[in-house]
């Protein structure tokens, strides 16, 4: 029988009061807090703590506390890439930062999904789908992507746009839904 963590692992449905998951959300809150309270004359330790919440982080990535995720070993942040405070990513499934990657303060990245239908959504059944960032992305301030979403090279979203679909490269996109208005020069 499959467990409801493998379940979500593979992006089935699953229930998140299972005992592993909630193992798992433990884990990360212990190091969110390590990493969000550690010292600001401390770069090292906050860098510590972060590499061992996450599951990845480049040479030269850095994100400034504070930051939350749910679980963060299905985080990956690319080299010389920078996450602005007040960040929340979801991470019910993986969510990918590639190379160079700029997050603006107040950024959501959002795996999770629920249900449309009212019994399935009060049964406490959700999933995910992942979010990928690829190089030298620019995400403004308070944008938010949600799951099933990547973001293509180059492309910069601007402040409060919301992503729910694939964003090409080297676009400029605005708006809610976000959309491209213009090509990156």
């Amino acid at each position: 029988m499959t467990s409801m963590r493998e379940r979500m692992l593979a992006g089935e449905l699953y229930q998140a009061d299972d005992p592993e998951i909630i193992a798992d959300l433990d884990r990360a809150a212990r190091l969110m807090e390590r990493f969000n309270t550690s010292p600001a004359d401390d770069p090292d330790a906050r860098l510590a703590a972060l590499r061992e919440l996450l599951g990845d982080v480049g040479e030269g990535a850095w994100v400034r506390p504070p930051f939350h995720c749910d679980y963060g070993h299905r985080i990956r942040i690319g080299p010389g890439s920078f996450v602005n405070y007040q960040s929340v990513f979801l991470d019910v499934a993986p969510i990918i930062l590639g190379a160079d990657v700029q997050v603006g303060p107040n950024v959501q990245l959002l795996t999770p999904t629920h249900p449309v239908a009212p019994e399935p959504r009060r049964a406490k059944w959700e999933s995910a789908r992942p979010i990928t960032i690829a190089d030298n992305v620019w995400l403004g301030g308070g944008a938010i992507v949600l799951g099933g979403v990547t973001v293509g090279a180059n492309t910069v979203v601007g402040a409060g746009a919301v992503v729910t679909r694939d964003l090409p490269p080297n676009v400029v996109a605005l708006g809610n839904p976000a959309r491209p208005v213009r090509a990156v020069d």
